[in-house]
């Protein structure tokens, strides 16, 4: 059995520099706030009137919150004529309505009100499915504008991909690599499992719990929010598939072994129940993939005397059962794979081809034989 793990591609985008608010757009927003508050004394003074005493003493308990409300019947919506000053960073929070969407933009100068807001984004199509996040807008944009902006989805945000299969040490690497985190805060936050969100059962090891998919960083996060986030939806996928929490780290360890062996998704059932028959017999594992990541080594490149190492906790070949831990953070298929053994009978499988990944399965030691030989021959006709 051999390892024929493929590292995927990353995707980023950098975050744009952020930069302060100018002086005059400080001073339009409190002009524009000035003429907020003047207008509604002046909205109050003749609801005074028209309610007299007891209305004071609704609107006396009230005003202080009125202070910034935009009335639908004022006359016209105060709006920029555009297109913006000086660029500035917004935030539009998760779950935030156009109208909260309004106040965060008038709050930073980019509209120059919240009512011209919610009429451009009443009247733009699509405007429902602006997403929460960081967006670089500039100040004193007009309000269609600024929707537009926000409808087209461009978030400042860095994107990091983790492929299934990688180990906790190449998802730092990655993240080093594509985030303005250092591998220091990276080892620190890897290192306190509470500030991450590890489960019990993984006993303080986060290899195994860091779920592959594409995440991303929004400016202000911070290195535990990305993994805390990535241990998060491990737990998810593991919660989705009805796995009981006792169960979860065995559960986690078997996928792993498959996703650093599987090539093709119909191979992985087929290798889930490999291994169940095999533990269900006490036999010894000799799975390549567990004694290369014991040894931080490939594993095309073990040797014989490193498959006769019992120093090494990881040598399924010299260990009967299960590894002390995960060698490697698998993904659904794997987890799921785990949940959903094939029916059969197979206690052996190995590459035939390296380039391909074609595996095949046996149940008996002369029939895996036969296959070995096949996997020989391909290496000497392809000079491995």
């Amino acid at each position: 059995m051999t390892d024929l793990f493929e590292p995927s591609t990353i995707q980023r985008q950098a975050p744009p520099p952020s930069r302060g608010r100018s002086a005059a757009s400080k001073r339009a927003a409190r002009k524009r706030k000035r003429r907020r508050q003047q207008r509604t004394a002046f909205i109050l003074v003749l609801l005074l009137g028209l309610l007299g005493v007891g209305g004071y003493l609704v609107l006396d308990r009230v005003g202080s919150s009125l202070a910034g409300f935009e009335w639908p019947w004022s006359a016209q919506a105060e709006d920029y004529a555009g297109p913006g000053v000086d660029p500035v960073q917004v935030e539009i929070p998760e779950g935030a309505t156009g109208a909260v969407m309004g106040d965060v933009l008038a709050d930073a100068d980019v509209v120059a009100s919240v009512a011209a807001f919610n009429e451009a984004f009443e009247a733009t199509p699509g405007a429902s499915g602006i997403q929460p996040g960081t967006y670089e807008l500039l100040t004193q944009m007009s309000a269609a504008d600024a929707v537009q902006q926000l409808v087209a989805n461009e978030k400042i945000q860095t994107n990091v991909t983790i492929p299934e299969g990688y180990t906790v040490e190449q998802i730092a690497d990655r993240i080093a690599s594509v985030t303005e985190f250092s591998r220091e805060e990276i080892d620190a936050a890897l290192d306190d499992p509470q500030a991450i969100g590890l489960p019990k059962v993984a006993d303080g090891n986060p290899e195994g719990w860091l779920f592959p998919k594409t995440y991303s960083v929004q400016p202000g996060d911070s290195v535990a929010d990305l993994l805390s986030t990535m241990v998060g939806q491990t737990k998810t996928e593991l919660e989705s598939l009805g796995v009981a929490k006792d169960d979860w780290e065995d559960t986690i360890i078997k996928a792993s072994l498959i996703e650093r062996e599987a090539k093709f998704a119909p191979d992985r059932p087929k290798m889930a129940r490999a291994i169940e028959n095999r533990l269900d017999r006490d036999m010894i594992l000799q799975i390549d993939a567990a004694v290369a990541y014991g040894l931080g080594k490939p594993g095309t490149e073990l040797t014989q005397a490193d498959l006769s190492d019992p120093e090494n906790p990881y040598n399924l070949y010299e260990h009967v059962g299960l590894p002390p831990g995960p060698i490697s953070n698998p993904g659904a298929s794997s987890i799921e794979a785990v949940m959903n053994p094939a029916d059969g009978d197979w206690i052996f499988w190995v590459a035939v081809n390296l380039d391909t990944g074609e595996t095949k399965f046996s149940e008996t030691n002369a029939q895996h034989e036969e296959y070995r030989n096949e996997l020989r021959a391909w290496m000497e006709e392809n000079g491995s």
